[in-house]
Parts: structure tokens; sequence; C-alpha cells
């Protein structure tokens, strides 16, 4: 049986391929005059490329003479002046996109460091009213007609008894739910955010290509691109009546909290999988433009079938998810048992009504690419309505009919995957050559329910600015169906244009595609709302503190010790080199102390000879394993300056939500251009210390950035103070251990040992002014131990552990305050005896006072460690169960 479009015509034949446009003639004249003298309409249809053959071309009218109506208005908005400086603007385009941190994460792309800059063009499309109206019915019908299918599927099942859809595309589907069975949400709404992917085929109609109904993703970029093109082009924007996003999410969410348990009151949050996922941008930026909480699976615990949010005031119930992981990692209890991204016992809740999921889990079914054959009579059974817009030709093989029909349909069609699950790829037909064809057409013909052909259907080409030309090239638009209240949906004004590179037949940014904004012109009045005049009133939200999640805690504290410890780590680095590379040769205390405190911040292996056997080999030693290439034997076994600057990346990465865009700009750039300065070391060992040492420069630079932006630019509260906290107890682990070293070796006698200590603790400038020439202990105790004036000095981190963490026991848990009280008392220490040392039986100097208090530091710093991981982390001393 053959299931064709709901008008009952085919789209046309397929066409070849994307021409180059450097092989189409166009005129330079008007060009190389200026534009000046023609209108600006004239003069960007003389500097544009045609469609190619077949394609719409979304520039030109029908005739393909002149330019459509929306784009000459376009052009005139722009005038002569901005048709001049389209490539200025094209480049300003491209820095506020890096300016910004719009990425798209790629898998594979470990080496690269995973990001990749969100690919953007100059140019929107532009729809136009009576064109939107079409779509826009069409849409809000569909979107009507999937969440009344998701109510029969997991209800009576009439589709299947009356053999409207075969069993096998429902019950066969690895996403359909059978713990989901009867399940009724609230108001029998299940679906609140459907995506579908249109395409402006060559007789102007618009077509369905797919939708997305798990976790459909767009929603964060097409309003960064909103944001950035119209800035670009603040006139047309005005002028042209282009109809504004935010109501739309302002009744995505008001809807949301109307289906919710707790109503207007009700807590949301957005489901992420993490940094990791391809669109993490996109979560966090739509998470920080709703005003919600940002949060992963084990930020979530059930509790007696209600859904917690785990926080370091403890736990808070949470009444709506908007989810963006797919259905099989949802709960691992019930579904996939591997999933390190879910809540256990999610499903339960869900089916006690306790909790509202944007979609209802299930839905993984409506998404199969062969449904669309059999939407049309679904519609007229369960809507009583023909389809307003239609669906490409598809022919779902598992019918006999249909397979039969179109095995000798192949090389101009699409063959798609029917299940996820099969890992494979969508296979253009035209790009099958020779014994492909009849190899696909075996493979169809042993395995017809995995396959899915679809129509070929060229899509039409829009505008690009690329080499001071308009470019065409595919575009694919998607748009979105937002529930904004029971059984009720709106249409958000806009879309996500995915285009495909140039010469490619598939719109996908996984294949090297780029994006567009998409204007929607109306006719009538521009909405204006924003978000703003929708958010709580200043008291509700002064009363109501933003909470801080124990991931994101945890994840705060890390970054705070990572930042000490990559800033003590490059201090110590240029310490050992300046000193290695001196004309004068260290003294013996100097290199045993350098070689000593190197050896436990892991600036060199551990099997490296000593400073004392060869100061020259261990200089070598120290700058290999500073930051070693990728597939370096080194870079598995080195923890030096570029494995805390990673970390450190790392570790920001995963609350890039709670940071500002400055703040990330710099770990970002500080831990690429070490990377960069290290892979450009000399191989001569006199060239490579220099260079060494200018990258290490370079570095505590950034770091000072960095700090500062941690100290002043971010908000004090619970998060911040465990950043704060993480950040002491590094450096008090490490200044402990220093001047113990250094007591140890005996370099606190000599003068050099002295000097590189005190440069350790960063003091050197304070020690000179204060203390000018003297190098006795009194002076070196007094400064590095007893000053609390001196934020090196262990007093001064010792009173600030204590201050954090008797805030935090106000506003967090009691017992910080009583990890407080277990921290060394500053007030119990006495200068005279700690700067004294006594002679033991064999003559030996023993500071007893002194190493007594270096160690008990050093133990009470990592004992704090532990238990705030324990209190706040890891909730270990929690006895209740999840389920």
């Amino acid at each position: 049986m053959q299931r064709g479009p709901s008008t009952g015509s085919d789209p046309p034949e397929p066409q070849q391929a994307y021409s180059d446009p450097v092989n189409i003639p166009f005129s330079d004249s008007l060009f190389d005059d200026g534009p000046e003298g023609v209108s600006p309409g004239d003069w960007a249809l003389s500097r544009s490329v045609v469609a190619d053959s077949g394609h719409r071309d979304e520039l030109r009218d029908p005739t393909g003479s002149d330019l459509s109506t929306e784009w000459s208005s376009f052009f005139d908005h722009i005038g002569h002046d901005g048709l001049a400086d389209l490539d200025r603007r094209a480049r300003n385009l491209q820095r506020q996109i890096r300016d910004n941190g719009v990425t798209y994460n790629v898998y594979a792309d470990s080496v690269a460091g995973l990001q990749r800059p969100w690919a953007l063009d100059l140019f929107p499309m532009i729809v136009g009213p009576q064109d939107w109206a079409r779509i826009e019915a069409g849409v809000l019908q569909r979107a009507r007609l999937l969440n009344t299918m998701m109510a029969d599927l997991y209800g009576p099942r009439e589709l299947l008894r009356q053999a409207l859809l075969p069993a096998a595309l429902v019950q066969g589907h690895p996403g359909f739910l059978r713990g989901m069975q009867d399940v009724r949400p609230v108001h029998d709404h299940w679906l609140h955010i459907v995506a579908f992917d249109l395409a402006h085929g060559p007789d102007g109609r618009w077509w369905v290509v797919g939708q997305r109904t798990q976790a459909p993703s767009g929603l964060g970029y097409l309003l960064e691109n909103r944001i950035a093109v119209s800035r670009q082009f603040p006139k047309a924007f005005a002028g042209m009546k282009v109809q504004r996003l935010a109501a739309s999410y302002q009744a995505l969410m008001e809807g949301i909290k109307r289906m919710a348990p707790e109503g207007e009151q009700a807590r949301i949050a957005l489901l992420t999988p993490g940094p990791y996922n391809e669109t993490y941008f996109e979560h966090a930026y739509l998470a920080r433009y709703l005003g919600i909480t940002l949060v992963e699976g084990n930020d979530l615990t059930v509790r007696d079938e209600r859904l917690y949010l785990k926080t370091l005031g403890g736990l808070e119930p949470v009444h709506a998810l908007i989810k963006r992981l797919d259905d099989e990692w949802l709960d691992p209890l019930e579904l996939r048992a591997d999933s390190t991204l879910g809540v256990p016992g999610l499903l339960q809740v869900i089916r006690a009504g306790n909790v509202l999921l944007a979609n209802t889990p299930g839905s993984a079914p409506l998404e199969s690419s062969a449904l669309l054959g059999f939407l049309p009579a679904i519609s007229r059974h369960l809507l009583g309505e023909d389809l307003l817009l239609p669906s490409l030709a598809t022919w779902w093989c598992g019918e006999d009919a249909a397979l039969r029909e179109v095995l000798p349909l192949l090389r101009q069609s699409v063959i798609r995957p029917t299940y996820p699950s099969s890992g494979m790829h969508t296979v253009i037909g035209q790009s099958l050559h020779g014994r492909a064809v009849d190899e696909w057409a075996g493979r169809l013909v042993r395995q017809p329910d995995d396959h899915t052909v679809q129509a070929w259907l060229p899509l039409s080409q829009t505008p690009t600015w690329s080499e001071q030309r308009l470019l065409p090239r595919s575009a694919m638009l998607r748009v979105f169906a937002l529930a904004d209240g029971p059984q009720s949906w709106r249409m958000l004004p806009g879309g996500l244009v995915r285009l495909a590179p140039r010469g490619q037949l598939v719109a996908a940014m996984q294949r090297g595609g780029s994006s567009a904004d998409c204007w929607v012109l109306t006719e009538g009045a521009v909405d204006t709302t924003t978000l703003l005049q929708s958010q709580p009133s200043s008291l509700a939200i002064a009363r109501h503190k933003r909470p801080v999640t124990s991931r994101a805690a945890e994840n705060l504290f890390w970054l705070g010790r990572y930042t000490e410890r990559a800033e003590n780590s490059v201090r110590l680095a240029q310490i050992a080199l300046n000193h290695l590379g001196g004309e004068e040769p260290g003294s013996a205390p100097l290199l045993a102390w350098l070689s000593a405190v190197a050896s436990e911040n892991a600036l060199v292996l551990p099997d490296a000879p000593d400073a004392l056997q060869s100061s020259r080999v261990f200089a070598r030693s120290l700058i290999a394993t500073l930051c070693p290439r990728p597939g370096d034997p080194l870079a598995e076994q080195s923890f030096s300056v570029g494995f805390n600057l990673r970390a450190l990346k790392s570790s920001a990465s995963q609350v890039r939500e709670r940071l500002s865009q400055e703040h990330w700009n710099l770990i970002e750039r500080t831990e690429a251009q070490f990377r960069h300065d290290c892979d450009r070391l000399s191989s001569g060992a006199e060239y490579a210390q220099a260079e060494a040492l200018s990258a290490l420069l370079n570095a505590s630079e950034m770091l000072a950035a960095i700090t500062g932006s941690q100290t002043d630019r971010m908000v004090r509260d619970d998060g911040w103070r465990l950043l704060s906290v993480g950040r002491h107890i590094e450096r008090m682990i490490t200044l402990s251990r220093a001047l113990m070293l250094g007591l140890e070796h005996e370099a606190v006698h000599d003068p050099a040992g002295f000097e590189a200590m005190v440069a350790l603790f960063d003091s050197t400038i304070t020690f000179h002014a204060q203390y000018q020439q003297r190098r006795d202990m009194v002076a070196l105790v007094d400064l590095l131990v007893m000053d609390r004036d001196n934020p090196r000095s262990l007093a001064w981190v010792v009173q600030t552990l204590r201050s954090r963490l008797a805030k935090l026991s106000q506003s967090a848990t009691p017992q910080d305050a009583v990890l407080a009280m277990g921290l060394p008392d500053p007030d119990t220490w006495v200068l005279t005896d700690l700067s004294h040392w006594q002679r033991d039986d064999q003559g030996q100097r023993h500071w007893g006072a002194l190493a007594e208090l270096l160690d008990d530091c050093e133990a009470c710093a990592g004992d704090l460690s532990d238990e705030i991981t324990r209190l706040h982390f890891s909730h270990a001393d929690q006895r209740k169960h999840s389920i």
C-alpha cells in the first residue's frame, strides 16, 4: 500500500545537486563602481547566483527575473550603505557568536576540545504572512493529532485495532514504553513541545519531512540566531514587521505551570544530559533565558514517589521537568540500566501524577519516518479532518505492497531507518550508482521492517552571503508548536533554518551544515511582549534565592581547587626554571627543596632524576611534562600545569550557566593558549627553557584574570563560598607542605632557598617592603604563617575558611559550623614558639612547634575536604533510600 501526500500529488522529480556558483556568469560592473546609481534590490540581484534547476529560489519571485516582495523590501531597508558593508556585518556576526560562546559540540572531537563555534549565516530566511498562515494552521493541526495519537497508543489502542497503524511500528518500536500503558497525564496532555521539519518545494508548497517529539532541539539556538542577526539589520527588522518570539516562550512556561501539580507555584527545571551533549550550550542558554534551574540526572532524587532537587540546603521539590534527553535514558530502573543520565524511579513519579514531564515519555514511535505515510488516514479518523500540510510520499517497507512498489524507485527516493536502533543513516538515492542500488534493494527485501523509503524533494535554496556574493544554499526549516494550556497550542513565529553545505543535498549540522534565522512577517501589529513582564515581583525573587545543586556545588568547589592548584604549579615551575637556568649553580638545599616540591606537585615524573643529580635533566623533565601533546606517552602520566588547566576547564564547563561569558572565555583561552605555547617549544634545551618561561608567564597573567573574575564578578552565594573554600583548602595544603619541605631540606637557612619560598607564597614584594634584607625565621614565620593581612599566610587562609564555613552554616547545614571549629585556631599561635628550633641528642635542628603546626594544617585541610564532600556532595550521611 502506497502512503502518499494528503493532497494526492507527489513532489517533483529529483534534480541535479547544487551547482558551483563560480561557473555561473554575472556582472561585476555594479560592484566595481559601487551600489550608487541603482536600487538596492537591483544591486543585490546582480550579485546573486540563481538557484539550481528544479529548486525553488527563495530570493526571486516565481518568474525568476526579479526579487521576491519580501527580499526587495529587505534590501530597500538596508539601503546602499548597508549593502556596502555586508562583509563587515558578517565579521561582526561571527565575532558576536564567538564572544557569546555559542557552540555545537561534537562527540568524536576529543582532540580539538569538543566544542565547535555555532555556524550562522548573515541573511535570514524570510517567510511572508500568507505562507506562514498556511504553515501555522497545518502545524497546529498536526500537534493536536500527535497528542491525540499518544493518548490512544497508551490507552484504548483503537488505531491498532482498526489497522490504521501497523502494530510493528508501535509495539515493535524500541521507544515504545510499556510501563506507560494506561497512564494519564494531567488534562490528558502528553506533548508540550513538538518540532516539525519543513521543506519548501519547487511548486511553492511546504512539505512535512519529519517530526521530533522526545526532546526537540533548536529552541535555544533559534533565539540566539534571532538576537545575533537582528542586531546586524535593526532597521530592516523593525521596518518589515518581523514577529517577535518572547510571547511564545512565555506562553510555554505559563502552560506548563497551569498543568503542573503545584500550579503557579510549581518549580520547573530543565533536564540536560550534561556538557558533553552536542547541544549543551542550548540547554544552558534556554534555562537562563526561561529563568529555570538547569539540572542533570544526578541532581535529582526520588523520595516517596516525588521528585526532589538535591541542594546545599537539602531536598527541594520539583514539579515539572523540560527534558532534553531521549526517553530511553530517563530511568535506569525501568529503561536502560546502563544510563547514568537519568533519575532512578522517575517513571514511577510520573505514573503517580506528581511531576509533569515535557514531553511525556513514550513518544519515540511518533518520530518514526514510516509514520508520515499513515497520518492522512489517522487524521481523518481521530480529528475528522484532512491534513492541511502534506507529507512527503512515504512507503514503509514492512508492507509487502509498498515494498514491491518502491523497489523500482530507489534511485529517485531517500532511504531512511524506521527505528533509531538500526544504526543506519539516511541514504540519498541519487548518490547510489551501479551495484549499490541492487545491494540496497537486497537489504530492503531481507529487512523490510527496518527501512522506510521517502520521495525525494529538492529543497528550496535561500540566499547566503559568501565571497561577496549572494549564493543559494539548500535549506530546511524547523518550526515549533508549543502547548500554552490544556489541549491548547500556539505556534512559535519563527524557526531554526538549517543550511546544507555547498554541493551537498542534506541540511544537517552534524554533516558540516550551518544555520540561519527565520523572519516571519506579519500584516498586523507586532507583539512586543518580553519575558521581563512575566517574571515574579522583585520581593518574591528576593525571598526565594537561586538554589545551588549539590552537583554545581561540587564542581564549583573543584573549580576553586584547580584554579589555585594551577596558579601554584605555574608559580613553582617558574621558580624552578629561573633557578635552574641561572648563571650560578643552585645551592644544595635549594635544589633539594625544588626537587621535593616539584615531585610532590607532579611537575616531574616520579622516576625523573632530582636536581641535585642533574639540574639540566631535571629542567628538561619539568619542561617535557608541562603539557605533552595528545598521543605522547607522557600525556597519560603528566599531572603538571597542562593537566591542571584542563581540569579547571572541565570543572568550569559543568557550571557554565553560573559563569559570566567573559569568565568562561578566559578559562578557554588560558587552556588553549598554554597548549599552543607548549606545542611550539623548541627541542633545544636553552631555547626551550626561555620559551617555557614565556608560556608560564602568559598562563600566570591569564590565571590572575580568572582569579579576579572569581573574586569580584561572581554572586557570593553558597556556591561561591564553596568555590572559595576549595581554593583555600588547596592553598593551605600546598603552602603548608612546601614550608615543611623547606624545613626538612634546610632551604630556609639558604638565601636562595629563602627567597624561593617567599616567591612561592607570592609574597616577595610584601616581604622586602616590610623586612628589607632580613632573612631570618622570625620574619619568615611572621609573614607566611602569622600575618592575617597577607592572603597567602596560613593564618589568613584559616581565618577565611572559618568565615566561609560559618556563613554556610547559616544557609546550608549547621554542621558547617562544626567543621569550622575543627580547624587550627590562629589565636593560639605564638610567634616566638614557632620561630625557634631545638637540637636533638645527635645535634640535629628540629622545628617542633612549627613542624607540628604545618602537619596539623595539612591534615586538617585534607579532612575538611573529605567532610565537605560527605556533607554536601555525596550525601553519605542521609540514610533514606530513593525508592
